[in-house]
């Protein structure tokens, strides 16, 4: 075969294996380790959920990109008395607020999954025995960019009404620094009310230098020399957190609800680190799930690359301010 007719055959195959933009492709796959996996692309993005665990998201990559979204691995391991839960990496579907071991109920065995349209799988756990609660996922990618949109829903399925929030908590891949906005400044004399809660954990230390605590944000990096834990939460009404890593940011839409009570004294939205560990979590409303209530909380998600910031007011401002009114 001559050398421009094997060029042609490689332009070929690049165009049956690679989905062009405008079309959302769903194929099942093998992916870290895990045999059983849907994978969701349409030729910029593609987000990977598996159900041999979960339900989780494994993946979120611009196509021919790294996983912006931790893979940890079966050694991570918290053992609990109902079993040994794993982190795994990626994002998970959790109830608030935390406790042990109702927060750890082990998601080590297969779910289920429906194809909802061309565009959208919905991820299904058996029924927690130890709690009573199912959860669900529901994953669609955008047929164009990069967003996924991710409905969560909890449903109790015991005999008596159950107190809860729903909480997403999607782990990083190590390396990077999480940005949470600040509430806009508003001078002392037009406003005397505070703006938002900013909540510490008892092992939190706001002198810790992976705290950066700028005007208009607040930042949290990781640092594989230091293992001990850092945590905050916010009552955030500009709806968005970010996590960048080298030259790729990540955009987590966050929604918040005026008058809603939330969580861990108010907080909509949460970052936690250790060592290498990050995590982004936004949290919904607490509400009261009477047998057989449902709550669901949305998110999306975005992801840009070239991007190139300092951990600064002015360089923040000038280079994330613009993609977020991209998303409006």
């Amino acid at each position: 075969m001559r050398v421009s007719d094997m060029f042609i055959l490689f332009l070929a195959v690049l165009a049956i294996t690679k989905p062009s933009e405008g079309k959302v492709e769903i194929e099942r796959v093998q992916f870290f380790n895990l045999p059983n996996c849907y994978r969701l692309s349409n030729g910029k993005v593609e987000v990977i959920a598996t159900t041999d665990i979960g339900p989780r998201i494994i993946g979120y990559r611009l196509e021919g990109s790294e996983n912006i979204l931790a893979e940890l691995g079966p050694d991570a391991v918290v053992k609990t008395e109902l079993g040994d839960w794993h982190p795994w990496g990626g994002h998970r579907l959790w109830h608030a607020p935390e406790s042990m071991p109702r927060s750890y109920v082990p998601d080590n065995s297969p779910i289920k999954a429906e194809l909802v349209g061309e565009d959208a799988i919905r991820l299904i756990q058996p029924t927690e025995t130890a709690t009573g609660i199912q959860k669900e996922i529901l994953v669609r990618l955008a047929p164009e960019g990069t967003c996924v949109s991710l409905v969560h829903k909890l449903t109790n399925k015991g005999l008596w009404a159950v107190e809860l929030a729903p909480w997403a908590l999607t782990i990083m891949r190590g390396g990077g620094t999480t940005i949470i906005p600040q509430e806009p400044y508003i001078p002392h004399e037009e406003k005397l009310l505070p703006a938002r809660p900013m909540v510490l954990w008892h092992y939190t230390d706001l002198t810790d230098p992976r705290w950066t605590f700028l005007k208009k944000y607040i930042c949290l990096r990781t640092d594989e020399k230091l293992n001990h834990p850092q945590k905050i939460g916010v009552l955030n009404k500009q709806g968005w957190a970010a996590y960048l890593r080298n030259d790729l940011l990540f955009v987590k839409r966050i929604p918040f609800v005026e008058g809603a009570t939330y969580p861990d004294m108010g907080c909509n939205c949460e970052t936690y680190t250790a060592g290498t560990f990050m995590e982004i979590e936004s949290l919904g409303p607490m509400t009261r799930l009477d047998p057989g209530g449902s709550v669901e909380h949305t998110e999306q998600w975005f992801l840009f690359d070239g991007v190139k910031a300092d951990i600064t007011d002015a360089s923040l401002d000038k280079v994330i301010k613009p993609l977020l009114e991209e998303l409006k």
